[in-house]
């Protein structure tokens, strides 16, 4: 089936019947369970947004002629690069940048893995063989991915085959002539359970050694597989309507622990078996951290778009954008938009092709800018409630302003300066569920560790960081300068 339409994206959840269970009870029909109906409609949204705009969303497949989602394309040219961009874009602004995990987060990774297999083939040709025939087999249905990355956090200052409880953690338990099997848990499904199948891969910032190699697999299955279970975190979604609750009312994703309880994973669907070397090679090597990256910078400028509107909307509605300090405020998020934007244009700019043909990004653009934006997007998210002080606290509900009586008191009282109260509150509601709610305190959270812990990723970025010429420049400056010192200090 080529690119699926939001009805088709439902109907496979509702006939899939995924293992999901939330507030201790196990969940019927994700499509209409009030913790996920309505970010499945949102998702949908996103499907149907391919059919909206073909001529932007949809490619024709180079193994079947059909049209197929856009974020799947393999870029050949940097022309390329930048109509996947403008496809991710397309989705991102669906919901202000706010669903972090929507599909072309997976779609990114499933390409580059698919089509820079060969590191797999250490182990065995066959590896590498299903990840070509995976990336294709999701590009030509179309299938929607969860992920997950991490172990518990039981005891980590040791590694997994060191802790008390060493079968906690995900972990191969046998191999035989169909497949594998594995038992044990996994961390942070997003999405987990409204998507149709699961991707699970090795850390991209934690390393392993030897002793690890039980833990060090990575495949793919279905969601409603066999001893499968997503065990979802309380929803934020609390069936409020779009005006009370304007974002977690419709991009709430949710996030999951990861159950699996002896799985039967066929070895078709098997990347990597046992060994540690590949999986800390994995990300890197084929190149899948840049794409990804690059689909995460490109969200992560409309989420910044859309948080400026906010603050520049929350400015002019109480008449505080001619102040000094919330100019300055303003300009802020100014700055770092338009730096995110100018890594976003080295990275696509700069972008060469890899030796299988890839047109891939400049990492080291996406790389500071993938750093960079967990340290910026919490003082971003400050200065939104700076700006809306006191507003922020006193925001009725829609019910109260339909309120005979009340109505006309909070139309009055909460007026702005060129709103009436009803639609100051409505732009004040917007703002406190970006920052304050469940859900945006989620938001704040979740860009933090996007990628792993923030010092973590730091230290390998300093690693990693080219040195010797910044401090031979240095050193070359001090030594000609030294040429023109007085005789007795060259003594």
């Amino acid at each position: 089936m080529p690119a699926k339409t939001g009805e088709q994206y439902m109907q496979r959840l509702k006939k899939a019947h995924n293992n999901v269970y939330i507030d201790g009870s196990k969940v019927d029909d994700v499509t209409s369970h009030p913790a996920f109906k309505n970010v499945v409609q949102s998702m949908a949204m996103l499907y149907d947004r391919q059919h909206e705009i073909p001529d932007k969303m949809l490619y024709s497949s180079p193994s079947t002629g059909d049209k197929v989602g856009m974020t799947f394309l393999q870029p050949k040219t940097i022309d390329d690069l930048i109509k996947r961009r403008e496809a991710i874009t397309e989705w991102a602004k669906l919901s202000g940048g706010l669903m972090g995990r929507s599909p072309d987060y997976l779609n990114a990774e499933v390409m580059a893995m698919g089509v820079s297999n060969e590191l797999f083939a250490e182990a065995d040709p066959m590896f590498a063989e299903n990840a070509r025939k995976y990336y294709e087999y999701a590009r030509e249905n179309d299938i929607s991915l969860t992920h997950t990355l991490i172990h518990p956090q039981v005891n980590r200052a040791k590694a997994q085959s060191e802790q008390k409880d060493a079968n906690v953690a995900l972990h191969l338990v046998e191999k035989n002539k169909d497949g594998i099997i594995v038992d044990g848990v996994r961390l942070l499904a997003t999405q987990g359970g409204i998507t149709d199948e699961i991707l699970v891969f090795p850390s991209t910032v934690k390393k392993a050694g030897e002793l690890d190699d039980p833990y060090s697999i990575a495949f793919a299955l279905p969601n409603n597989t066999e001893g499968l279970k997503f065990i979802s975190r309380e929803s934020f979604d609390y069936g409020k309507n779009h005006w009370d609750h304007p974002l977690s009312s419709r991009f709430e994703e949710g996030d999951a622990i990861v159950s699996f309880e002896n799985v039967f994973v066929p070895w078709e669907r098997v990347f990597v078996c046992g060994n540690s070397s590949i999986c800390n090679r994995t990300f890197r090597e084929t190149n899948a951290v840049v794409h990804m990256s690059h689909q995460v910078v490109a969200k992560n400028i409309v989420k910044t778009e859309f948080l400026l509107g906010i603050a520049l909307c929350i400015m002019d509605s109480i008449g505080i954008d001619q102040f000094q300090h919330v100019q300055e405020k303003g300009a802020e998020i100014m700055l770092a938009l338009e730096t995110m934007r100018s890594h976003l244009f080295r990275a696509e700019h700069n972008a060469k092709t890899d030796k299988w043909g890839t047109m891939t990004p400049d990492f080291k653009a996406l790389d500071a800018a993938r750093n960079w934006y967990p340290r910026i997007y919490p003082r971003m998210v400050e200065i939104l409630r700076i700006l809306g002080a006191s507003g922020l606290m006193g925001i009725p509900t829609e019910a109260d302003f339909h309120h005979q009586e009340l109505g006309p008191i909070l139309h009055r009282a909460l007026q702005g300066k060129n709103l009436h109260g009803y639609e100051r509150v409505q732009l004040f509601r917007l703002a406190w569920d970006m920052t304050m709610s469940s859900f945006g305190s989620r938001q704040m959270h979740y860009e933090y560790y996007f990628f792993g812990d923030p010092i973590r990723m730091g230290m390998a970025y300093f690693d990693s960081y080219e040195k010797d010429t910044y401090k031979e420049f240095v050193k070359d400056f001090l030594g000609k300068s030294s040429k023109g010192n007085p005789a007795y200090l060259n003594v």
